[in-house]
């Protein structure tokens, strides 16, 4: 079934009409019945909301935030609200089933990892350019990590998704591993080959967990990449709020298949759920499938006009590059999504770090991501002639101000190889172990106990149980002095390390 099909408004379960969204219209008829509850939470609908809070954020919120059961639902939620937002959700991607997440797809990612490889002694197959919240992971579920190493751009100092063969080539080396875990779209929207990883999965009969955070959108038109539940992944976790129109927070994780206990990974989820989620993200998730299900072509489809005159526009600035080509081929990624636009400066002499800062304060518009050479800027289906106007101003001023920039600070950037440390000791156990803070510059040869994470996009340069070496510390102290943000470090100034206490 292809995902304009899938999404022609009546669904084929029994009783599935993807016009209705469930949560959205239950909290219609919560305010319309005039509800009350001498429950949590405590502001009573705005009752008790200060007055200086109201004049902010408005009085709306505070009234839809009402307790998910025996509140919007009955104290044992018979109304299946929740039960059926999520069935719809499932039927308009494809999937077997959905479960919504309002901690964000950090939590859902987690979930699925516990699902695949909890307690299993073969570990789990990790991209080592995974977010931090995948070596949250490991750390919290003690599953160990068998590394992917990914493409490496060494010019660019840049990496791309896993490839089959590398994905094969760790099976080979791991063949016990549970499973694998892959991101993709990165946080640049470079995609794997998520279709041919899946093969070398399930030859194996191993499952496939695609980190799809950034690809909540890829169902609802064709022109995008491959959405992971087409191409084959077994579970797919995805943040709304990235590409969608959610709330912050609103994730939803997809499984599909006879490799995932659905209802184990339920159990997983409920584990690291809140008990106290909020109806408003789980609404807007409900809303926001229905948008997609009746104008997601449309909408997208303007986007992925706008994203094409846009990317040309930048181009054409002097000192810019909208990079595409550089990020597809063989020994790169094999699709791009270009709501994503990845902006090389490095011809200006500027940092992204510097690109970003003046940005925000002199146009008061913020970008996704900045790094030693490059901004990102990314596109949704909200923006269009007036958005992206004056994102294309801006650069423009931008690149004319790099003139007079002061001159940009000096990064060590290390090669592949000395970005690839040795795994001594399994994340959680160097996490959670006796450890100690030591200068940066006496803590080469050392076991890390703590992530250690240029953000974003939130890839770890160094996780715990890695031997340091001196070009990773020198890179993340140079990169820091220069603008790069670490905020994961125990020392917030990168002067002392957290490591492993010797025996």
């Amino acid at each position: 079934m292809d995902r304009i099909s899938r999404c022609d408004g009546v669904g084929t379960r029994p009783g599935m009409d993807q016009s209705h969204a469930p949560m959205l219209e239950a909290l219609a008829d919560y305010h319309r019945r005039d509800r009350y509850g001498f429950t949590p939470p405590g502001h009573r609908q705005g009752r008790g909301a200060d007055e200086r809070v109201t004049k902010v954020l408005g009085i709306d919120p505070f009234r839809s935030d009402v307790l998910a059961a025996s509140g919007l639902d009955d104290r044992t939620s018979s109304n299946h609200y929740l039960a059926d937002a999520e069935d719809l959700m499932a039927e308009a991607v494809g999937a077997d089933q959905a479960f919504f997440s309002t901690c964000g797809s950090s939590l859902s990612v987690k979930a699925a990892m516990m699902t695949v490889a909890g307690d299993d002694p073969g570990g789990l197959l990790v991209g080592r350019d995974s977010h931090k919240s995948i070596v949250a992971g490991l750390i919290f579920s003690r599953v160990t990590p068998r590394w992917i190493t990914p493409w490496w751009d060494e010019e660019m100092h840049f990496s791309h998704p896993p490839s089959p063969e590398q994905v094969r080539t760790a099976w080979e080396q791991h063949p016990d591993a549970a499973g694998a875990i892959i991101v993709s779209p990165s946080p640049y929207g470079t995609c794997a080959d998520i279709a041919a990883i899946a093969d070398v999965c399930h030859q194996r009969g191993k499952p496939l967990i695609i980190d799809e955070a950034w690809g909540a959108h890829l169902p609802f038109h064709d022109d995008l990449p491959t959405w992971a539940m087409d191409a084959g992944a077994d579970i797919c976790v995805v943040s709304v709020h990235k590409m969608g129109a959610g709330f912050e927070q609103g994730s939803v994780f997809h499984v599909q298949g006879d490799l995932v206990d659905s209802a184990h990974l339920s159990a997983c989820a409920d584990l690291l759920m809140t008990t106290s989620p909020n109806v408003m993200i789980y609404s807007a998730l409900d809303g926001w499938r229905r948008q997609m299900v009746e104008h997601g072509t449309e909408l997208l489809g303007s986007a992925l006009s706008l994203a094409r005159r846009t990317r040309g526009r930048i181009d054409d600035i002097d000192g810019l590059n909208v990079l595409e080509d550089r990020l597809l081929g063989k020994e790169a990624s094999h699709d791009l999504d270009r709501l994503q636009v990845l902006i090389d400066i490095s011809e200006t002499g500027a940092t992204g770090y510097q690109c970003a800062d003046w940005l925000r304060g002199r146009c008061r518009l913020d970008v996704g991501m900045a790094d030693h050479r490059r901004i990102l800027a990314t596109l949704s289906m909200a923006d269009d002639e007036a958005t992206t106007d004056r994102l294309v101003h801006a650069l423009a001023e931008m690149r004319s101000a790099t003139e007079s920039f002061a001159p940009a600070p000096r990064i060590d950037l290390p090669s592949p190889e000395e970005l690839q440390l040795e795994s001594e000791m399994a994340p959680g156990d160097a996490f959670f172990g006796r450890s100690e803070m030591i200068a940066a510059d006496r803590a080469a040869g050392r076991i890390a106990a703590e992530q250690l994470t240029p953000y974003p996009p939130g890839i770890p340069a160094v996780v715990p149980g890695e031997r340091l070496d001196t070009a990773v510390i020198d890179y993340l102290c140079t990169a820091h002095a220069a603008g790069m943000a670490v905020p994961d470090a125990t020392d917030s100034t990168l002067k002392t390390l957290r490591v492993v206490a010797r025996r």
